[in-house]
């Protein structure tokens, strides 16, 4: 195909949008990939719907690959199987919802667990029938409250989702293994480095989670890895628990004053000059911090909650959001205290909250009221000893020893992971980095199958219901992510897979004989079954165009211009800068070559092609 650029859909940029902070939403713009249409929500123009095609293209050629079929569902979709599923409500407020004129819920989809549970059970009722796995490749839409960096997290997204269907776990076993090699192909045939990490299922749901991460500093995602080979998201990381402690010889708790030490750095100053202890001095993971959040379920119900975590770590809101899911989670404000004068700001210790409140109460069912509920960090184990507030205004209460002098409703992952913290299986230390999300796996397990009756006649001819597994990619993140890889201080430089041509031919000069050779060389690269993408603009100066190719990024560039009176082009690999000087009439080969060396991702090589 030999598209002019005279004619060609596209206006490019010189200023960075003003909304624009990463370096992928800034370039897909300029470069007139995507243009804004509301926040978090992007048109795909010419050049950007190329790309977007071409991933899906991979997606949809390994899938097809693994035996998986592809289907296709509205986007639009009736409230009552998300209600069955109590979705509708777990998603809260990040659900597009609205009502049709007859009075009906309907919802623009975030994810199509429902609908590809529905299609099974209509079509499939026997164990002969399984295993199959589905899929499609479809605009997703989620109200999210931040929207950020283009299209790395929009409200509008396109997304593949592929859903297994198996009588047994060992099906389902079978079935993710088979998905995760899957994800391993596309991304690998796409050029884009990825870490697969342990992950939380969320409002997903099922018994195993996995993430492929592109590691990319600008990634909203922190996650871990030791050199012994643990990987996880950060949210997703288990504190490895100490061995509780004896409490003999522990000094019995006093509560002491600590006059204007309502933060950790001024409590432990103020300790070690009024109450220093014989052995050692006291430093912030010596003090127990309680954290007041409030959580909100999808119903709207409100409920405070205190966490206790060593003062010298903070809450991580992303764990603990992970940790109460689907529960949203802000700090508490100073009215929700106020309701509450047991907590006295600053001064908060366990001895008001959860078990070890004087207001709290049980009914003969187990369920305990009056308290605010009270979880720990894991670190605090029985027998270890806390700097903890004193419920009271400059005073805090010191040796108070968790499993003698209170106890909690739980334990809960709201700490920071940090740099260096003990991998949980033992692997050594861990060392945080940050990635971009391209992909999500689920174990499901049997949560929509049992809540939309999806079964099946086993060979014994009884019912079983069917097990799932939920399979992800984030089409149009895999595109940002691509762009993030591939960039310089010029502008893009796509990967030969993807790119949305294959040569970019640039006629640079006044006269007809650089504008005929320029065609001529265009329709010889098009028959070579070249996509080109010929600058043939009049009125363009030639800086003006090579600033426009760097910034497009096609992976070969041949520009016809002064070099035309000695019988040469010049061709160009936009990824690595090299160039060189060839005879017209040598041209389309080299190009044809160079690109097949970058699709089968070979060096190209330029030496000794010149004349």
């Amino acid at each position: 195909m030999l598209r002019n650029l005279s004619t060609y859909f596209l206006r490019t940029l010189r200023e960075d949008p003003v909304d624009a902070e990463v370096a992928s939403h800034k370039l897909l713009v300029r470069a007139g990939y995507v243009r804004r249409t509301a926040p978090g929500i992007y048109t795909w123009l010419p050049l950007g719907l190329r790309v977007l095609r071409k991933v899906e293209q991979v997606v949809r050629e390994e899938m097809d690959r693994m035996g998986a079929d592809e289907v296709h569902f509205p986007a639009l979709l009736p409230g009552e199987p998300y209600k069955a599923t109590k979705r509708w409500e777990e998603y809260g407020p990040t659900l597009f919802t609205l009502t049709d004129r007859k009075g009906g819920d309907y919802l623009l989809a975030p994810t199509h667990e429902e609908m590809f549970t529905l299609l099974v059970k209509d079509l499939y009722s026997s164990y002969k029938d399984l295993p199959c796995t589905l899929y499609q490749i479809q605009t997703k839409h989620r109200d999210e409250a931040r929207p950020r960096a283009g299209i790395i997290r929009g409200r509008d997204f396109v997304m593949k989702d592929a859903y297994s269907f198996d009588l047994d776990e060992d099906g389902l076993a079978a079935s993710y293994q088979a998905e995760r090699d899957t994800y391993e192909r596309i991304f690998t045939r796409l050029g884009l480095e990825y870490v697969i990490v342990a992950a939380m299922s969320g409002a997903m749901g099922g018994s195993r989670s996995e993430e492929f991460l592109h590691p990319s500093p600008i990634g909203e995602d922190t996650f871990v890895r030791s050199a012994g080979g643990y990987a996880a998201n950060a949210e997703a990381v288990n504190t490895p628990a100490p061995e509780p402690l004896p409490p003999e010889g522990t000094p019995e708790a006093v509560v002491l004053p600590t006059p204007d030490s309502k933060t950790i750095e001024s409590l432990v100053i103020l300790a070690n000059e009024l109450h220093p202890r014989a052995d050692r001095a006291w430093t912030a993971a010596d003090t127990l911090k309680n954290v007041v959040v409030t959580l909100t379920r999808p119903s709207g119900e409100k409920e405070l909650l205190v966490v206790g975590l060593p003062g010298d770590r903070e809450v991580d809101m992303k764990r603990l959001e992970a940790a109460v899911a689907p529960a949203e989670v802000e700090m508490a404000t100073s009215d929700e205290l106020a309701a509450h004068p047991e907590l006295v700001p600053g001064y908060i210790g366990p001895q008001v909250v959860g078990p070890n409140s004087p207001l709290r109460t049980v009914d003969e069912d187990g369920n305990a009221t009056g308290s605010v509920r009270y979880l720990l960090d894991p670190r605090v184990v029985d027998g270890t000893t806390w700097i903890t507030g004193a419920n009271e205004v400059d005073m805090h209460v010191f040796w108070l020893t968790k499993g003698r002098d209170f106890e909690a409703d739980g334990t809960i992952e709201a700490a920071e992971v940090r740099e260096g913290d003990p991998a949980p299986d033992g692997s050594g230390p861990l060392h945080l980095e940050r990635g971009i999300e391209i992909g999500h796996i689920f174990a499901l397990g049997r949560k929509y199958a049992e809540a939309l009756g999806l079964t099946v006649l086993d060979e014994n001819g009884k019912s079983r219901v069917v097990t799932m597994g939920s399979y992800g990619i984030g089409v149009s993140r895999v595109v940002a992510a691509l762009a993030e890889a591939n960039h310089d201080d010029m502008g893009l430089a796509w990967p030969a897979g993807v790119a949305p041509f294959d040569v970019h031919l640039l006629a640079t000069g006044k006269g007809e004989e650089v504008f005929k050779a320029a065609a001529d060389l265009g329709a010889e690269l098009d028959g070579a079954g070249l996509d080109v993408l010929m600058d043939d603009r009049r009125k363009v100066s030639a800086g003006v165009k090579f600033a426009d190719a760097e910034l497009v990024g096609i992976p070969v560039a041949v520009v016809v211009g002064r070099g035309l009176a000695d019988g040469k082009v010049e061709v160009r690999l936009r990824a690595t800068g090299e160039r060189v000087e060839v005879p017209v009439a040598r041209a389309a080969a080299l190009v044809a070559r160079l690109h097949a060396d970058l699709l089968a991702g070979r060096t190209p090589q330029l030496v000794g092609e010149g004349a």
